[in-house]
């Protein structure tokens, strides 16, 4: 198959040609050539307004919810959806039905996902099932392709548990992934506690159930060394917690979700119940803080937290609806709102996570593997729920006005356009 794109920014801070307007062919997979102007026939040639382009994106801790929920979401069907969003690399979370708590599973997904136009990286759990009680196989999980270890959507409680892991993955420079959520502390909340929760005489959640998780994993981290990735932070002092853990030279790193830079509890006010996720939307003040520390590259990454669910999990009481949001194609489109440098954002949604999680980062570069994302940046619109690929449309994002229009991507010799 042989693509050329025409005339199009290139946005990746390694390549030499960052900053230039060129045109790209690619051939059976591979850039065969970066020039200025390219005339050369090919199978696919795209031309759009304001065309960028940068290697591939890549999302941290989505939900596929295959095997056991294919209710929810497919692996085919969350693929489509992620490369609608733009992102040819997604991690998986393990809480499927099994949990990824087995080689068998890590090698499930692997293999049902080995044909599809994007690449999945599946987390393995930290301990069996997921329940927090003894460690999972993680070293047979990370010979057979774990990227890295969590317990996706119900976080490690016991310390003790998450010590032992912490030193575990030291072995293999694996790193642990966790959700910053005491259980203990209101476990019965529903948002945010504050003024905004009493006004809605719902039960509150604070943030010091956030914060002091936060606290404790970096108090572990300090003692083993290892690495550790806090994601779905949410709260401003979260964020100066983990600040200042990495200026005491630890190993974390940490990622927000779209809809916390986008949402906070004051658009609670309809009990709008695709709003309703863990950890909750808070204070307006802390929605400015994760804006303030995207803008000035202090979060590592963006994770789209995708949980696809049912409309019977979400169209019911408040109080009975399920936490999660699916909002995998709206990552970029609703976190660009709020950039004030693209170069940033780029390089939140393409570089910290492959860091993190140890693979290979893609070059824009004559020889090299195409790994592309295309995309416009200053293309606005409102959200159509006809829009969603996704099987499940739990996304609070539609109706909402979005900036940036994903194009494509091209991955694996295969061309995905919107």
């Amino acid at each position: 198959m042989k693509v050329l794109i025409k005339q199009a920014h290139i946005v990746h801070p390694s390549s030499p040609f960052n900053g230039t307007i060129n045109d790209i062919l690619v051939i059976d997979g591979k850039i065969k050539s970066i020039a200025s102007s390219i005339t050369e026939t090919a199978d696919h040639t795209i031309v759009h307004d304001n065309l960028h382009v940068s290697i591939g994106w890549i999302d941290l801790f989505a939900n596929f919810a295959d095997p056991g929920n294919e209710y929810r979401e497919t692996i085919e069907s969350g693929s489509l959806a992620a490369a609608s969003g733009g992102f040819t690399s997604v991690v998986t979370i393990p809480n499927t039905n099994p949990v990824v708590s087995s080689k068998t599973q890590v090698e499930y997904i692997l293999q049902k996902s080995s044909l599809l136009p994007i690449d999945i990286y599946p987390l393995g759990a930290i301990t069996k099932n997921a329940e927090g009680k003894e460690l999972a196989e993680m070293y047979d999980m990370h010979t057979s392709g774990a990227c890295a270890f969590s317990d996706g959507q119900h976080s490690v409680q016991n310390p003790g548990v998450l010590l032992k892991a912490l030193q575990y993955v030291l072995a293999k420079d694996a790193t642990i992934v966790q959700l910053p959520d005491d259980k203990s502390i209101a476990p019965y909340g529903l948002m945010n506690e504050g003024i905004i929760s009493t006004q809605l005489g719902l039960p509150g959640r604070p943030a010091i159930a956030e914060e002091l998780m936060i606290a404790r994993d970096i108090e572990l981290l300090k003692y083993t060394q290892s690495k550790l990735h806090i994601t779905g932070v949410s709260t401003q002092k979260g964020i100066q917690l983990i600040m200042n853990a990495k200026k005491e030279g630890l190993n974390i790193t940490c990622s927000v979700t779209p809809y916390h830079c986008f949402f906070c509890e004051e658009d609670l006010v309809d009990y709008n119940t695709n709003l309703k996720v863990n950890p909750p939307l808070r204070k307006r003040s802390d929605m400015m803080a994760i804006r303030e520390a995207l803008a000035l590259g202090q979060i590592d990454c963006i994770a789209s937290h995708h949980t696809p669910l049912h409309t019977d999990e979400k169209d019911c009481e408040f109080e009975y609806a399920k936490n999660g949001m699916e909002c995998i194609e709206n990552v970029f489109v609703a976190v660009n709102k709020f950039a004030t440098s693209l170069d940033t954002l780029i390089s939140q949604l393409t570089i910290g996570t492959r860091k993190m999680i140890g693979v290979d980062i893609p070059s824009i570069k004559e020889g090299e593997l195409a790994c592309l994302t295309l995309f416009n940046p200053s293309e606005e619109y409102v959200l159509d729920s006809a829009m969603i690929k996704s099987a499940s449309h739990n996304n609070a994002f539609v109706g909402q006005s979005l900036k940036g229009k994903v194009i494509g991507i091209l991955n694996k010799n295969k061309l995905i356009l919107n």
